[in-house]
Parts: structure tokens; C-alpha cells; sequence
């Protein structure tokens, strides 16, 4: 839709200027409100900057022909039946149970911590039960969690936490454990059986023809337009509507006005290989070598075949698109200044990762995202004026 094909239907009166809600953001919020919104009836226009709804979990087929993550690889995995069951309507399912192995003093160890990882690192032959006995011994009590560092060391003691996880949260986070919040590592189960799944969760699958496929069943609505390539602030004036959903950065709407609110961001080098297999699991872990912290290879998560093979690796960086809030006591206080100018907002909705500034699992978001419909349901939509911010 052309600027003059805007004015134009002004002008006229035109039903496909008028909108019930503008949607900011295509990827798991945006794309879930909207369609929500849009099977009670209301009409909605869903923009993004980017030239591909989907938001980071976007995927596409490379030239190679394989299925791939351009964002980094996104696991689906929820214990709750809702958002299972909703996400269900647009997609079928491939069963897919992760695993993650760490680079570690020349060995390839399971991760999160568990038993064969302990007993491959030293050596020795324990039981369940002498596990928990050897994570007591080497465990190093703290009176009072505060940081991540506190989580592990209090855990399964300094080596381990040497070995495994100071040296990968300094690259991603470009910060000491000991500068975090306590949740960054607490999100890192340890276990004392053989289990070496990443997640525990009771749902884990992938979207069987990947999560473009998905949103694109998702926005399918006739309720719903999509405008990609498009920056919000050009057509907010241009298109009457009568709310507003916001799902990026909340420091960036209100234009900066206490500071930029903190984000580490992702640098991602994709290779194709002549191989059939680059490495035995989904991602390799390299906490204490190199400059980027894992590789994942696409084909153990997606279950294609193919007779090569496409990986990618993530260097973190300070610069570049938000992907993390860094969790750190006073970035916390910084926005709940954003957040009150957020709630000052009555036409204003604001929701999703960046938003609300917290790291939430995909799940996470799609469950914010059908709990927020619930709210915007119960209210009416109000007739009059576009919204001016």
C-alpha cells in the first residue's frame, strides 16, 4: 500500500484505511495477537521492519537447499498445554528432543551437568546417588544468591563452574557470572541421572515445515494485512486505527528518553559443508575456546536429509539488534521508568521480549501474547480519531 493509495482512501472513506488494531512486530507476540484479534472479528494490520514476518524464529531454505535459522536456532519446547494446543491449529509437529555438548578439556561433555558428564571429566565410575554426594563435596554454600555465580559454585562447586559456565556467560554477555542476576545460570538445570536432553519440558517438537510455514497459517486471516519492509513510525499517522500493539524495543518508542536500555546482540556466520553430518548433536558448546560460543547444525533439529550439511556459529556482541536484556539490578530499575511511561499509555499495548524487557522462551511469549488477548477482548474498541502518539 502506496502513501497516495493511503490519502487517497481517506479521502474516500475507504473501509481498507480504518483498522482496529496496528500491530508492531510479525514475529511470536505480534503474530499470535493478531491473530487472535482478527478470529473475534477485528481487522488488523501487522507491520515489520524486516522484509519476513516471523520475527527472529524465521526460517528459510539456504542455497544449499537446507532448512535453516538465519537467527540462531530456535527450539520449541513448553510445559503448557495451551500454547501447545493453540500453536497446533497452525502446524503439525516433528518430535525433536535437544541435545548440547560442551567443548570441554578436549572432550565433548552432555550439558546441562549430569552424571556421564561428571564422571567422564574426572574419570570415575559414580552412581546417582555418589553424585549428589560428589556435587555436596565440591559445592561452595552462599548465605545469600544474588548473582550467577552464586547459583552454580553453590551447586557443583568452582571447577565445574570454571569449566562449564564462567568462561561462556563472559562471551555472551560480555560481563563476569558474578556481575548477573542469579537467573541467567538458574535457567541451567544440574542433574544426577544420565538424562542429557537440554529440556525437560513436556512438550518438544519442531514445527514440522519450519516456522515460517507456521506464521504464514497463523496470519492467513482475511482480518489480518501484512506491510513488511516498514518502520512504524511512517504509516502511524497515515493509517487511521484505533489501538496500538507494540512488541519492540520499549526503550526506542519513547524515543530514548531515560537512556537506551542494555541488550546484547548476536553476530551469526552460517557455512554450508560437503558432509552429511558436521557433529554428532544439534549444538556444541565452547565455553572456554574461541570467540563464539556454540555451533548448531540445523538438519539434527529439523530432521531433514540432505547430503550436506549447513551449521552456524553465534558470536556475541554489544552492538547490533537486540536479542537478550542484560539481567542486572540496575537495568531493572531503569525500566520500570520505561514501564510506568508504558502503563501511562491507555492506547498503547505493549508486549513480547523487548517490550517488556525480559527474557522470555518462545512459549513464554506466546503465552503473554494469548493472556494479553483475553485483556484487549473484554474491552471495547473505541471509535474515533487514529491514535497519535
Amino acid at each position: 500500500m502506496t502513501e497516495s493509495s493511503i490519502r487517497k482512501n481517506e479521502r474516500t472513506g475507504g473501509s481498507a484505511s480504518k483498522f482496529d488494531y496496528l500491530i508492531v512486530g510479525a514475529g511470536f507476540a505480534g503474530s499470535v495477537l493478531a491473530e487472535r484479534l482478527a478470529s473475534v472479528g477485528r481487522r488488523v494490520l501487522i507491520v515489520d521492519r524486516r522484509p519476513h514476518i516471523g520475527g527472529n524464529a524465521y526460517d528459510r531454505y539456504d542455497d544449499a537447499g537446507i532448512l535453516i535459522h538465519p537467527y540462531g536456532p530456535h527450539i520449541f519446547h513448553t510445559n503448557s498445554a495451551e500454547v501447545f494446543a493453540y500453536l497446533s491449529r497452525f502446524t503439525e509437529w516433528r518430535p525433536y528432543q535437544h541435545r548440547v555438548l560442551a567443548s570441554v578439556d578436549g572432550q565433548e561433555l552432555p550439558i546441562p551437568i549430569n552424571l556421564d558428564t561428571v564422571n567422564r571429566l574426572y574419570g570415575l565410575n559414580l552412581t546417582a546417588f555418589q553424585v549428589e554426594e560428589f556435587f555436596a563435596s565440591v559445592a561452595e554454600p552462599v548465605e545469600k544468591v544474588r548473582t550467577s555465580e552464586d547459583v552454580v559454585v553453590g551447586k557443583v562447586g568452582r571447577d565445574l563452574y570454571n569449566k562449564f559456565f564462567r568462561g561462556y556467560t563472559r562471551k555472551q554477555w560480555g560481563l563476569d557470572p558474578s556481575e548477573l542476576d542469579a537467573s541467567v545460570t538458574a535457567r541451567v538445570p544440574t542433574r544426577t541421572n544420565r538424562d542429557d536432553r537440554y529440556f525437560a519440558d513436556t512438550y518438544q517438537a519442531m514445527p514440522l515445515h519450519g516456522y515460517t510455514r507456521m506464521f504464514e497459517a497463523m496470519l492467513a486471516h482475511p482480518n489480518i494485512k501484512v506491510m513488511l519492509n516498514t518502520d512504524y513510525r511512517e504509516i502511524l499517522h497515515l493509517i487511521p486505527h484505533d489501538h496500538l500493539i507494540y512488541t519492540g524495543p520499549v526503550d526506542a518508542f519513547f524515543e530514548y528518553q531515560y537512556g537506551r536500555l542494555p541488550y546484547r546482540s548476536l553476530e551469526f556466520r552460517h557455512e554450508t559443508h560437503d558432509m552429511p553430518q558436521f557433529q554428532p548433536v544439534g549444538t556444541v558448546n565452547f565455553p572456554n575456546d574461541y570467540a563464539y560460543t556454540r555451533i548448531s547444525e540445523f538438519k539434527h533439529i529439523t530432521g531433514q536429509r540432505h547430503e550436506r550439511t549447513s551449521v552456524v556459529y553465534e558470536y556475541p556482541q554489544a552492538e547490533g539488534d537486540p536479542y537478550y536484556p542484560v539481567p542486572r539490578p540496575e537495568n531493572a530499575e531503569l525500566y520500570k521508568k520505561y514501564e510506568a511511561l508504558a502503563q501511562a499509555q491507555p492506547d498503547v499495548t505493549f508486549v513480547g521480549r523487548l517490550a517488556t524487557y525480559r527474557y522470555y522462551n518462545m512459549d513464554q511469549v506466546v503465552a503473554q501474547a494469548l493472556t494479553t488477548f483475553k485483556k484487549l477482548q473484554d474491552q471495547p474498541v473505541k471509535e474515533g480519531e487514529p491514535l497519535q502518539v
